[in-house]
């Protein structure tokens, strides 16, 4: 069974970071909107947005997923911890198919290499924004911090 810190001490910044990856594709998500307005939703033109090759249906993908994640970032419940993870495994699977046809027909979203890199990028540090954004009762915060004082002593008592 995975292990998941709970109320890790850096949860913080680690919301931080995921908000600010957010904020990013947010606005990337309305810049390219703004810029591939009335072009076909799956067009291959050159159209960049804030350094990344954009078309109409990337676009509104993002502004969509920009909002999920500063939803995510802004609750002090596990609801950012669950979108975290699951944000970060979308756009590594997503990075890693487009990269894969990126010189065919196939790409539709009109990735470019510096879009794989980038998403790639955001999706491993999402994921690890959610490894380390889990929340729990306060006991349980106790038992982490003594597991980190005394790691022998939890292994002689299983």
């Amino acid at each position: 069974m995975p292990h998941f810190p709970v109320n890790h001490p850096a949860r913080p910044l680690y919301r931080v970071l995921s908000g600010l990856i957010g904020v990013y594709i947010l606005v990337f998500g309305v810049w390219g909107v703004a810029e591939t307005i009335g072009d076909p939703l799956f067009a291959r033109s050159s159209t960049w947005a804030l350094g990344l090759r954009t078309n109409l249906a990337f676009s509104l993908a993002s502004v969509i997923f920009g909002i999920v994640l500063i939803i995510g970032a802004s609750r002090r419940s596990n609801l950012g911890h669950y979108m975290n993870l699951t944000a970060g495994v979308v756009f590594l699977v997503t990075s890693i198919l487009m990269m894969s046809v990126l010189q065919t027909e196939a790409n539709f979203l009109n990735f470019s290499m510096s879009t794989v890199v980038v998403s790639m990028l955001f999706g491993l540090i999402l994921l690890g924004t959610g490894l380390y954004d889990k929340v729990g009762p306060p006991e349980s915060a106790e038992a982490e911090l003594e597991h980190r004082k005394h790691p022998v002593a939890d292994v002689h008592r299983r």
